[in-house]
């Protein structure tokens, strides 16, 4: 794909967002009440500045006659690139699998130990160390100190925590 055609896409998808924002803001009123202005007001004209620079973007990528050097055959992304996004999005996408699966804290320990080991080159005691330190340090902080309740999975659950 293009790089013009990456930002078309993207920039119609914004304007999008901010119909959406525009269409929402009515909702609660745009205008001006008795005490001041209506709780859509200050949304309303954001979406208005959301959607105006979206088509302004994607009518400078679109026409050649509005950009600098005219269309260009550039790549939206190289290959290289491609992996390197990959290497960073693939193990997100596992924490939040094993996270759905698991429990958040092993979801945390598994992506630590993961990115740890594969990305880094951690030795596997260190990686294993800090894999498991990590999510015991955030379940005494979030768990018992700030009494919140984290997303639980079997193993958790198993451990009574």
């Amino acid at each position: 794909m293009p790089r013009w055609l990456a930002e078309v896409v993207v920039a119609t998808a914004l304007a999008c967002f901010g119909l959406v924002v525009l269409v929402g803001a009515r909702e609660f009123g745009t205008g001006w009440s008795s005490s001041g202005p209506e709780p859509g007001a200050f949304p309303f004209y954001i979406g208005i500045v959301i959607v105006a620079a979206s088509l302004f973007n994607a009518a400078r990528a679109a026409a050649p006659a509005l950009r600098p050097g005219g269309w260009s055959g550039a790549p939206f992304v190289t290959a290289q690139q491609a992996r390197r996004v990959a290497g960073f999005a693939g193990p997100i996408l596992a924490l939040v699998v094993v996270s759905l699966a698991l429990g958040l804290y092993v979801g945390m320990a598994t992506y630590l130990f993961g990115t740890l080991v594969f990305q880094n080159r951690y030795a596997l005691w260190k990686a294993s160390a800090i894999a498991l330190a990590a999510p015991l340090v955030t379940w005494l902080l979030i768990e018992r100190a700030f009494k919140v309740g984290m997303l639980k999975g079997p193993i958790e659950a198993a451990l009574g925590l």
